[in-house]
C-alpha cells in the first residue's frame, strides 16, 4: 500500500485497473442473469463461460504481443477506448426490441469475446509498464496489491450488480461497464503523458523482435539460470489447483453433513466459504508480499502446504469453523506467493520479453487448477469423496517433502525474492 500512496502515477494508473475490473464484473453478472432466461439456458451459460476462460489461457499470446508494442501507455488506453465502444454497441443491441433471446446472446458473446482479448492484450501491457512507473524492488508489493484489491472489488461488484439489476435495466449496467473503461482511458492517457513528459527517452523503448515461438524458448533459458524459479512455479501452481479442487470437496461434504457444517443455509454457508479465500488471497497480495517481502518463496510454499495438509484434516474432522480458517490462510498464502514469484521474474529475464514469460507462467498457474479439479472430481465421482480428500493430502505431504529437501539441497531458503 506504501508505494500506491507515495506513487501519484502508480495510484492513477491502479484505479484506472480498479474502474475498468469492477465494471465488467458489473455486466458480466447482468449478462449471465440474462442467458438464465432462455430456454436451454445451460447451453448459453457455458458458452458465456468458456469465452470468458478462453483469452486467460492465451495469455502468453497476448505478452507476446505486448512485448513487440512500441508505445504500450498509448496502445492501452486505445484498448480501454475500443472496449467503451464495444460496450456501448451492447448497450444500443439490448434496447432493440428486433434483437432478443439467442440471437442477441450470440451477438453480444462475440463482442464480449473481443473485449477480453483485448482485456488479456492490456493485461500483458500492464506489467512492464508498472515496472517502468516504480522501483524494480517494489513491483512484489505493487502488483500485489493491485491485484488484491482487484480482488476485492470484483467481489463487491457482484454483489452490487445484483441490487443494480433491480432498477437498472441490461443496457444501463452495459452503458455503465463502456463508462468505467471510457474514463480508465483517459486516466492511462493522462498517466502516459506525465510518464513521458519526465522519460522522452522510452518513447523509444526496445521492443521484442524474436519470432513466438524462439521467444518462449528464450524465456524459459532465462528462468532456468535462476536456481530453483522452476520448482517454485511447479509448487505454485499445484497449490493453485488444491485451492480449486478444494472448493467443489467442501461442497460435496457440506452438503452430505447439513446438521454440522452449515452455517445458515448451504447456500450461505458455500457462499462464506468462497468469500473467505477471495478474501484471504486479496490480503496476502496487499499485506502479504509486505510482511514476507525478505522471506525466501520456497518457505512460503512451504507453509502453505502445511496449511493446504491441515485443512484436508479439518475438512476430515468436519469442524466448519477450522476448515474456513485453513482455507483463510491456504488462500493468503497462495496470495503472497503469486506477487513475489512475478518480481523474480521481472529481475531474471530481459525487458523485452517480460510479458511474454509473465503470461506463459500465469497460463501454466491458470491451466493447473482445472486440471487437478477435473483429476479431484473424477475420483470423488468414481469412489468417494474421502478417497479425493486422501488423494490431496497425500500431495499435500509429497509436496512439503519435496520442498523441504531442495530446500536443504541448495539452501533456497535464504535466497532472496529480488536475486
Amino acid at each position: 500500500m506504501d508505494v500506491f500512496l507515495r506513487n501519484k502515477n502508480y495510484r492513477k494508473f491502479s484505479i484506472a485497473g480498479f474502474l475498468s475490473s469492477a465494471g465488467n464484473i458489473l455486466f458480466y453478472l447482468a449478462f449471465m442473469t440474462y442467458a438464465s432466461k432462455l430456454q436451454n439456458y445451460a447451453l448459453a451459460l457455458s458458452l458465456i463461460s468458456i469465452t470468458e476462460a478462453i483469452p486467460d489461457l492465451l495469455g502468453s499470446v497476448a505478452g507476446y504481443i505486448a512485448d513487440r508494442t512500441q508505445n504500450k501507455f498509448k496502445m492501452i488506453t486505445w484498448l480501454a477506448v475500443i472496449r467503451f465502444i464495444l460496450y456501448m454497441l451492447v448497450g444500443f443491441l439490448f434496447t432493440r426490441n428486433n434483437i432478443a433471446g439467442w440471437n442477441l446472446v450470440l451477438i453480444v458473446i462475440a463482442i464480449n469475446f473481443i473485449s477480453d482479448l483485448s482485456g488479456s492484450y492490456s493485461g500483458g501491457l500492464e506489467t512492464p509498464i508498472i515496472v517502468n512507473l516504480v522501483s524494480e524492488e517494489e513491483v512484489a508489493e505493487a502488483e500485489g496489491f493491485t491485484g488484491g484489491v482487484s480482488s476485492i472489488l470484483q467481489m463487491l461488484a457482484q454483489f452490487a450488480g445484483s441490487g443494480l439489476l433491480l432498477f437498472m435495466s441490461y443496457s444501463g449496467l452495459a452503458v455503465v461497464n463502456a463508462l468505467t473503461f471510457l474514463i480508465a482511458g483517459l486516466i492511462f492517457a493522462n498517466v502516459g503523458h506525465n510518464y513521458y513528459k519526465v522519460h522522452s527517452e522510452a518513447t523509444q523503448e526496445a521492443v521484442n523482435n524474436q519470432n513466438f515461438f524462439k521467444t518462449m524458448i528464450n524465456s524459459f533459458k532465462q528462468l532456468k539460470k535462476e536456481k530453483g524459479i522452476f520448482t517454485i512455479l511447479i509448487t505454485i501452481a499445484l497449490l493453485n489447483g488444491v485451492l480449486g479442487a478444494l472448493e467443489p470437496l467442501i461442497s460435496i461434504m457440506i452438503a452430505a453433513n447439513k446438521t454440522t457444517m452449515i452455517i445458515g443455509t448451504f447456500s450461505f454457508t458455500i457462499a462464506l466459504f468462497g468469500a473467505i479465500g477471495s478474501i484471504g488471497a486479496a490480503i496476502g497480495s496487499i499485506l502479504g508480499t509486505k510482511l514476507f517481502k525478505s522471506t525466501s518463496l520456497l518457505i512460503i510454499a512451504l507453509i502453505d502446504t502445511i496449511f493446504s495438509a491441515g485443512m484436508v484434516i479439518t475438512i476430515f474432522s468436519k469442524n466448519i469453523i477450522l476448515c474456513m480458517f485453513m482455507f483463510f490462510f491456504l488462500a493468503f498464502f497462495a496470495g503472497t506467493a503469486s506477487p513475489k514469484l512475478e518480481q523474480w521474474i521481472v529481475t531474471s529475464v530481459d525487458r523485452t520479453i517480460l510479458s511474454s514469460t509473465i503470461g506463459a507462467v500465469n497460463t501454466i498457474l491458470i491451466v493447473t487448477s482445472p486440471l487437478v479439479t477435473a483429476v479431484i472430481s473424477t475420483i470423488s465421482a468414481a469412489t468417494s469423496v474421502y478417497y479425493s480428500l486422501g488423494t490431496l493430502l497425500i500431495g499435500s505431504i509429497i509436496v512439503f517433502g519435496v520442498i523441504l529437501h531442495i530446500i536443504r539441497k541448495t539452501n533456497l531458503d535464504k535466497q532472496p525474492v529480488e536475486n
